[in-house]
């Protein structure tokens, strides 16, 4: 037969009764007493949660953890290159933006997807592999849909600031099923990672390039037709051609002026000279000769007397008297008289008409020479004009073409490049370096011993909370010293009260 004590006490009235009812004083030592009364029940408590606990444990699996680390350099994929233009050219991000990219890639559901295609949903899980095989389409899609979110449950990709290496992790009751889906998610990565970064062959470079090729070809067609509408070859050959043309024609008009100056001028002087000089001179003039040869006769005949006479004879005298009359009248002149005379052209001034002549053929060719310049040069003049007045047209068009056959030849070098950077980033990942394979594990974890260690502390928490109220649900003062400080009074007695 068990006891039980029960302390009681009686009021001054029955409404302070109904006062303190509720309302019972426990100090810390009562806590252990009647902690200690309601045992029973704290150690069905605790044993009730400590034996489903440990059931729930052991009904845990072991699981093995492989791991693997990446190397992430810069890569050809995250230098900019802009669509047009230069602005920005080479720009590319820092360690960690790159490394965030990447692991965000490595996070990714389509990755885990792949990976579970590749291997097979029966192989890492084999619990759902014949329910997988004879589920309907819709079906499959639901439970490929929960792998994933299973395998991104235990996959852990984890890095570290300023640190381009990152870790995978994952855990599978099978440890040799765990390094090869990590293993194989890293083959995976680093095909599906070309795949974003890296897009098929984008078609912009190549409408761009056809729709300035097409508006090259109209551009062209204006061209052409400006240049054969307005008679123009080359405009910019024209104009040059034009403008030298001009200034040789100045250069010859004015050489051609100073020349009519200077034969201008020697016609004057040969005018002059002319005026000044006879046109016909003699040649020659004949000298009559008859009284010296008479004298000479006179002189040989007295010779022939003195040979015969003496000089003072008469026949001699005669004759030396002839000789001096005659000898004094050649003296005197009285016996010189003209002979023939012949007269010609003056050479010096047939020279000069010569000259006179030929200076005035040219005057008269460099005045027909300044008329022809003068024409040439007003030609020349409206051409260069009417070429500068199409100039702006011309520059125009020009500048358009120019501009669209640039467009067409950097699209076209780009289209290239871009071709050739694409294919080679789409077979190499030479800045991706996989540091360390995963390899199966050898030492498995469970969460048993957490579980356990979780149950137990629960375990001693519900069995205290559960003493403690079973402890306030008890009617009445439960101990002597909980009575004093209730009810502010001494307590004079105690009895038991036996069970029935």
């Amino acid at each position: 037969m068990s006891t039980q004590s029960a302390w009681r006490t009686v009021p001054h009235d029955s409404s302070a009764r109904a006062d303190w009812a509720g309302r019972a004083r426990y100090a810390p030592s009562d806590f252990i007493t009647l902690l200690w009364r309601e045992r029973g029940l704290m150690l069905a408590v605790f044993l009730l949660i400590l034996v489903l606990g440990l059931g729930f444990a052991f009904t845990l699996k072991k699981s093995y953890a492989a791991s693997s680390s990446i190397l992430i350099q810069l890569g050809q994929e995250y230098v900019y290159e802009p669509r047009a233009g230069d602005a920005g050219r080479g720009a590319v991000p820092d360690t960690d933006s790159l490394v965030q990219s990447e692991v965000e890639i490595l996070q990714s559901g389509q990755l885990r997807e792949r990976t579970i295609r590749r291997i097979g949903l029966g192989e890492i899980f084999p619990d759902l592999a014949a329910k997988y095989a004879a589920a309907a389409p819709a079906d499959k899609a639901l439970m490929m849909s929960k792998a994933v979110d299973d395998v991104g449950k235990t996959l852990t990709v984890s890095s570290a600031p300023d640190n381009p290496v990152v870790r995978v992790a994952y855990e599978h009751d099978d440890p040799v099923m765990a390094a090869r889906l990590v293993n194989t998610l890293l083959e995976e990565y680093l095909i599906y990672r070309r795949s974003v970064l890296i897009h098929p062959t984008s078609p912009v470079f190549e409408r761009q390039r056809v729709m300035f090729e097409d508006q090259l070809n109209e551009a062209d067609a204006a061209y052409q037709d400006f240049l054969a509408t307005n008679d123009i070859g080359d405009f910019a050959a024209q104009k040059t051609a034009a403008t030298q043309l001009i200034g040789q024609i100045e250069a010859q008009r004015y050489a051609a002026e100073i020349t009519l100056r200077d034969r201008q001028a020697r016609l004057a002087v040969l005018d002059g000279q002319l005026a000044q000089i006879s046109p016909e001179v003699g040649l020659y003039r004949d000298i009559d000769s008859t009284a010296t040869t008479r004298l000479a006769a006179l002189r040989l005949q007295r010779e022939e007397l003195l040979g015969r006479y003496l000089p003072n004879t008469d026949t001699v005298r005669d004759i030396e008297a002839q000789i001096a009359q005659l000898e004094a009248g050649v003296a005197a002149g009285r016996t010189t008289t003209d002979g023939s005379r012949r007269i010609g052209v003056n050479p010096v001034h047939q020279t000069l008409q010569t000259e006179r002549i030929q200076t005035a053929a040219e005057i008269a060719a460099l005045m027909s020479s300044l008329i022809a310049y003068a024409a040439q040069s007003t030609k020349a003049t409206d051409q260069l004009q009417r070429l500068a007045a199409l100039e702006p047209q011309f520059q125009a068009l020009s500048m358009d073409r120019d501009v669209l056959q640039t467009s067409v030849r950097d699209f076209t070098v780009r289209e290239r490049q871009d071709q050739a950077a694409r294919q080679i980033a789409s077979e190499t990942n030479d800045n991706i370096r996989i540091v360390d394979r995963a390899t199966p594990s050898t030492r498995g974890k469970s969460l048993r011993t957490p579980v356990v260690d979780l149950a137990l502390l629960f375990g001693l928490f519900s069995a205290l909370c559960a003493g403690l109220l079973r402890m306030f649900l008890r009617p009445g003062l439960p101990t002597r010293a909980s009575a004093q400080r209730t009810l502010d009074l001494p307590v004079l007695g105690t009895a038991t009260v036996k069970a029935r």
